[in-house]
Parts: C-alpha cells; sequence; structure tokens
C-alpha cells in the first residue's frame, strides 16, 4: 500500500510538499478567503495553515478521515484561532486607545497655549472626527487599525482625519489673526 500525500510530506519529501501546496491551496484559500478580512490577512492565513499542515502532517491517519478532511480541519483550526486572536486585539486596542486620550486631555498643565488651543479646537468637532483623529494623532494608530478598532470603514477614517485636520488648521488659523498655525498644528498633532 502506497503512502497518502500527506505521510510523504511527513516523511520530509519534497515533491510531496509541492503536490501537496498544488492540489490543497485552492481549499485553504476559499477558507481563508471566506474567514479573513482581506485579501492580504487571507495570504498571511493560508501560508500560516501550511506551515501548521507541515508540522501536523505525521498525525495524519487515513483510517479516521480523509486527506481533504484532515487539511480542512487543520485550515478551520488555525483561521478560528486567528480570528480569535484579531478579535482580543482589536479590543484591546479599542480599549487602551481611550485612556491615552482621557490623559491627555485633562494634563494640560504641560502643554505649550497653541497645543491647549488644539486640543479646544479638536473638542468642537463632530465625535467620529474626534475619536479618528486622537486614535491617530494620540495613539499614532495607523488608518486600518482605527477602522478595525472604530468599526468605521477605511475611506470614511481617511475623510474624517483629512477634514478634521483641515478644520483644525482652519479655527486655529482665525483663533490667532490670519497666521498659518500648519507647521505647529502638526506638531502638536
Amino acid at each position: 500500500m502506497s503512502k497518502s500525500l500527506l505521510q510523504q510530506v511527513a516523511d520530509g519529501n519534497e515533491q510531496a510538499v509541492r503536490e501537496c501546496l498544488h492540489t490543497y491551496s485552492g481549499l485553504v484559500w476559499s477558507l481563508a478567503r471566506r474567514m479573513c478580512r482581506d485579501n492580504a490577512d487571507a495570504e498571511d492565513a493560508v501560508q500560516e495553515i501550511f506551515v501548521s499542515l507541515w508540522r501536523s502532517a505525521a498525525r495524519f491517519d487515513p483510517a479516521v478521515a480523509s486527506e481533504t478532511t484532515f487539511v480542512a480541519m487543520i485550515a478551520r483550526r488555525r483561521l478560528i484561532d486567528r480570528v480569535r486572536k484579531q478579535s482580543r486585539d482589536d479590543e484591546r486596542v479599542s480599549t487602551e486607545s481611550a485612556e491615552p486620550i482621557q490623559a491627555a486631555q485633562s494634563d494640560t498643565s504641560q502643554m505649550s497655549e497653541q497645543a491647549k488651543r488644539a486640543m479646544e479646537v479638536l473638542a468642537d468637532l463632530g465625535e467620529d472626527q474626534q475619536k479618528v483623529l486622537r486614535l491617530a494623532i494620540l495613539q499614532g494608530l495607523a488608518h486600518e487599525k482605527i477602522a478595525t478598532a472604530t468599526g468605521i470603514p477605511l475611506g470614511t477614517v481617511k475623510t474624517h482625519i483629512r477634514r478634521g485636520l483641515m478644520q483644525v488648521r482652519g479655527r486655529l488659523s482665525e483663533i490667532e489673526g490670519g497666521e498659518s498655525p500648519r507647521r505647529d498644528v502638526e506638531r502638536v498633532l
């Protein structure tokens, strides 16, 4: 009786590894694409799944399940783990992001006057714009992370940041009598 493809992979057969990739990449990709946020995330997941599959190949028992079932089970478990980890990370970012914002709002004693004015102007913006700008400025989060943490679409996050900064700059310019505060605002914000 000849060995199954996964048993050959477990034995270190390089040709079997390539054949396994060819045979199961469509299945693994379709599962990853359904459970991942975007193509880049799915690509990362597929790589992780195949690495896990190589490590688990020795556990494959043809008497228990087919190779396809075994591959799908490994893929599904890795994807569920990945989704759970991302959810925990998103919750952590969401809860951590509120603490520095509150600290920055309350500790204005060491801020320059212009920074204080910028924070006051920022407080006049809409709730979503404030949240997005604070996450970007005070937390230094990337647009994608902000979108994930807030549940706001990525395009909307970018628009809120651009329009919010324009409004803050314009308002500061009015307050300072027409001076261009752009450089200082960018340093503060």
